[in-house]
């Protein structure tokens, strides 16, 4: 039964500029009929990329359109293949219809997990519109512009032994090695990061881009696309990750901002 108070699967802001910015991680809402087969675990939503659209509050001074997930990846992983191939084969992931936590904490209730008929049953309920709407306002974009450029909008806890060892740079951007901007953007991204000490990043290290970057970014047809991984610490009080505190997480967001403005000028003269 359809529940009269779920709020639509995502928010779309559609501007004119040729940035789109995606978040399909910072939702938490959770349908009725699922959290009621949630454990404690799965009920508290803490794999959310919590509040990491926020920090691109300048999205209305770029013109950029903005498409923010509203419910919680654990309903389904709209960064997953939607047929569940892996993103980093031979490593631990979580998948389309998310059991565990990255811990490998079980998130259901014993009995509870969802069915195969279930997982098919959410990746046409929920995955596919959200990239269908995605793939839609890209092409329009790109037709306004003759190109358009796409930021993967995400955030991860600081330490997930499972997922990495040790601690990961601030920013860890994914371009899956190369393969989802063209020549000059990666150069900017590299100069960028050259010049700014504030923040450590890597490109192209431990998170490469999940299936947006990689689905979406095709520079052949001039849609560019890059996941920017963000460590929440560098913008989140960990004791309470679910509160967001605009003044903490200012000097980020005011890092950001010349970023894009930077990969916006290289894609203008790729194109």
């Amino acid at each position: 039964m359809s529940d009269p108070s779920s709020p639509d699967l995502f928010t779309l802001t559609e501007r004119h500029g040729p940035l789109v910015i995606a978040a399909p991680h910072v939702g938490t809402y959770l349908p009725p009929d699922i959290a009621a087969r949630l454990n404690p675990v799965g009920l508290s939503v803490m794999e959310t990329d919590f509040h990491v659209h926020r920090l691109y509050d300048f999205a209305a001074e770029l013109e950029a359109t903005t498409l923010f997930a509203t419910h919680s990846r654990y309903v389904v992983d709209l960064n997953r293949d939607p047929h569940s191939s892996p993103l980093y084969p031979g490593m631990f992931e979580t998948g389309l219809c998310p059991l565990s936590d990255f811990d490998r904490n079980p998130i259901y209730l014993e009995g509870q997990e969802p069915s195969l008929a279930e997982t098919e049953q959410r990746r046409f309920q929920y995955w596919f519109p959200y990239h269908a709407r995605l793939e839609e306002v890209l092409e329009a974009t790109r037709q306004r512009h003759g190109f358009a450029l796409l930021i993967d909008a995400h955030s991860i806890r600081p330490s997930i032994p499972l997922l990495f060892d040790g601690a990961l740079p601030d920013l860890s951007f994914g371009a899956d090695s190369g393969r989802t901007l063209p020549p000059m953007v990666i150069e900017a991204l590299q100069g960028w990061m050259q010049r700014t000490t504030d923040w450590t990043s890597v490109l192209d290290g431990r998170f490469k881009g999940g299936f947006t970057t990689r689905g979406h970014g095709r520079p052949e047809d001039h849609i560019y696309a890059l996941q920017i991984e963000i460590v929440q610490s560098c913008y989140l009080d960990m004791n309470d990750p679910t509160r967001f505190d605009p003044q903490r997480a200012r000097p980020l967001s005011q890092t950001l901002k010349p970023l894009l403005e930077t990969l916006i000028s290289a894609a203008k003269q790729a194109n």
